[in-house]
């Protein structure tokens, strides 16, 4: 089985024509690491190349929704629908030449994830998700895994920042979770792929704090749909608000809340 309503074949073409343009430039990244100039200028525009096309894709199928994006902002039309884009989740894994990216597209009716797709061009891997229809990569049914004691689970994170707010707070965390499981904590630099991990079952809970709205929104519904929870660090549905995120495979997130709080 798979997903093929209207609105999932239209963000999967959507990121099928994109990731042409990933991949081409990622191609050349690695020249450039030795350049002068340096590769951060070439992501940059790498970034906005992506974002046009995946906008363009999307406004030609469905012109009156909304957009939220990373590089260009709000684009308000129906206030009803919205697409969350994060052309290039990932930017700093892409800028070094590490093969671990992703584009996201979530879409919001009435301030709900609806769908979402988390597309790993390099391993070309798509995660996608649809309210009451389930979670999928690449047509396979997913589903979180079931352990179920958070010693013996493999959890990620992300951050912090350099600039971050809340930064010993953060690192504080990390310490908690370093000291309550046996496997390192991961952290692999993309929170979209993150969450679809959590989702897959490769993965058994995420938490991370100051993440923007366009790095989460697919990675809410790949999480739900696969039998998951997502919340904020106190167990509530104020994550966006809040800009904590934990992501679990639901037999794991009472502990995990107790480590955070």
């Amino acid at each position: 089985m798979k997903l093929s309503s209207a609105n999932i074949n239209v963000m999967v073409k959507a990121c099928r024509k994109a990731s042409k343009t990933i991949i081409r430039d990622f191609g050349e990244i690695e020249n450039l690491q030795v350049s002068l100039k340096g590769p951060g200028d070439f992501v940059t525009a790498s970034d906005k190349k992506v974002e046009k096309i995946l906008i363009n894709e999307l406004q030609k199928a469905r012109p009156s929704y909304s957009i939220l994006s990373e590089e260009i902002g709000q684009i308000n039309n129906d206030k009803s629908f919205k697409w969350i884009i994060d052309p290039i989740d990932g930017t700093a894994n892409f800028l070094h030449g590490i093969p671990h990216f992703a584009i996201s597209i979530g879409l919001e009716h009435d301030d709900e994830i609806i769908c979402g797709i988390v597309y790993d061009p390099i391993k070309d891997e798509m995660f996608v998700a649809e309210k009451g229809n389930g979670s999928y990569l690449n047509n396979q049914r997913m589903r979180v895994s079931s352990r179920s004691k958070l010693k013996d689970c493999i959890v990620f994170t992300g951050g912090p920042r350099l600039d971050s707010k809340n930064k010993e707070l953060a690192l504080e965390e990390y310490k908690k979770f370093s000291s309550k499981i046996l496997i390192p904590i991961r952290k692999l630099g993309s929170a979209s792929l993150d969450m679809a991990y959590v989702a897959a079952g490769r993965c058994d809970g995420f938490w991370q704090r100051n993440l923007n709205y366009w790095d989460i929104a697919a990675g809410i519904v790949l999480v739900k749909e696969a039998g998951g929870f997502v919340t904020d660090f106190e167990g509530e549905n104020r994550y966006v608000e809040n800009k904590t995120i934990l992501a679990t495979n639901s037999r794991i997130s009472k502990e995990m809340i107790e480590v955070l709080n």
